[in-house]
């Protein structure tokens, strides 16, 4: 296998933040309708921006830090970065950060706002309000410059009944506010009454936190782009590169792949996108989705001013083979060390790359399903859709 030990990230967090910040991917314990707060999953998210961290110290679940994940990225040359700060439950993981923030005089660099009782704004190192505002929905018109928009409706939830009975379908409901969604949880796209009937009950058990909805026009896209970029005054605004969202017809994300050749007009969309960020005060990584028609129109349907799921493949090109990249979740459906040990063999392959491990047999008191994400890579599309094939197969084979 080719010896990874002197290549680097295209940049890490450390380039991005001061020596004083302490980053977390976690999402809130609170409660939000939209957000698929499964609390193993919002573990599991802990571990992904380990290997891009550089000297920035982040927080992260034990259950992401075990001897397997060391394996893992020992295969492919790296380390687990020590400058980490473990917890193993809500307790533990806000009793952390209010220490570091009281007691050490540390900033925390969220990627999803908290409530004020786990940490004041104070002591956020991107301003609370400035996340929350260029994350909210309801706004997408301020960030785009009010170009890039598809046609919407931003509507209360007493008005959204009346509003919604004027559209044809398909269309897609959106919640607007402040609660932050991911993953396509919380989109909404409605293509019959059956649908329409679903969504309404889900906006009925969130209506005591959701007090306004979009309604959206569905783009027919020809492409589906996460364009992602990145902001420091010591980096200024730099492009970081582009994915293809794959996701279902629901819109419910199921991972990216690379583009070779993304459209100027797509990248300089996005770029203006950044710059309105940054002129509002963001700093960091943002990622934006922007769809392109057959016409080649270009619609910025959701803004991501925070890390997005296949930032870490973009910033690790350097340790990948030329050719094809797929980001991709897995949740064990076998034997957790069945699970393991295929994944071990693929990556042993020089196949698969190790980004994240979440080890289910860490929890002693409970079964829990091991989860991992990383990138396939190899010449071409075609070979590693056989090889995932083969993957799949072992995986699911008698479970």
């Amino acid at each position: 296998m080719e010896n990874l030990q002197n290549k680097q990230p295209i940049l890490t967090l450390n380039d991005l933040y001061a020596s004083n910040v302490i980053y977390t991917s976690r999402p809130s314990y609170g409660s939000n309708p939209w957000l698929e707060l499964e609390e193993h999953q919002c573990n599991f998210s802990t571990g992904r921006e380990l290997i891009i961290s550089g000297q920035t110290p982040i927080l992260v679940h034990a259950a992401c830090v075990t001897n397997k994940l060391s394996l893992l990225f020992k295969t492919v040359g790296i380390k687990i970065p020590s400058n980490i700060w473990k917890f193993e439950n809500q307790t533990t993981y806000e009793k952390l950060i209010k220490k570091l923030a009281h007691e050490y005089g540390k900033k925390i660099h969220f990627q999803y706002a908290h409530e004020p009782e786990v940490l004041k704004n104070k002591h956020y190192a991107l301003d609370k309000e400035t996340l929350i505002a260029l994350n909210n929905k309801s706004r997408l018109a301020e960030w785009t410059g009010y170009k890039y928009l598809p046609k919407r409706e931003v509507v209360t939830v007493a008005e959204f009944e009346n509003s919604v009975s004027n559209w044809s379908f398909p269309f897609v409901i959106k919640p607007a506010g402040d609660l932050p969604t991911a993953g396509g949880y919380g989109v909404m796209i409605c293509y019959n009454n059956e649908d329409l009937k679903n969504a309404k009950q889900k906006i009925s058990k969130a209506s005591h936190m959701t007090n306004s909805l979009i309604i959206e026009q569905k783009i027919e896209a020809v492409n589906n782009y996460s364009v992602q970029y990145v902001y420091s005054e010591k980096e200024g605004i730099r492009y970081l590169g582009a994915t293809e969202q794959l996701i279902d017809q629901y819109g419910h994300y199921k991972g990216n792949h690379n583009v070779q050749k993304v459209p100027l007009s797509v990248i300089q969309a996005g770029k203006e996108i950044m710059e309105i960020g940054v002129k509002n005060g963001y700093f960091g990584i943002a990622g934006f989705d922007l769809l392109v028609d057959k016409k080649n129109n270009i619609f910025a349907i959701d803004l991501n001013f925070r890390q997005n799921g296949s930032t870490s493949m973009l910033l690790l090109d350097p340790f990948l083979h030329d050719g094809y990249h797929k980001f991709y979740n897995y949740i064990s459906p076998c034997d957790n060390e069945k699970f393991f040990n295929i994944i071990l063999k693929y990556i042993q392959k020089g196949l698969l790359f190790p980004i994240a491990y979440y080890d289910g047999n860490w929890f002693n008191n409970e079964s829990v399903k091991s989860r991992f994400c990383g990138v396939w890579h190899g010449s071409n599309k075609d070979y590693i859709e056989r090889i995932e094939e083969e993957f799949s197969k072992e995986i699911y084979d008698n479970k």
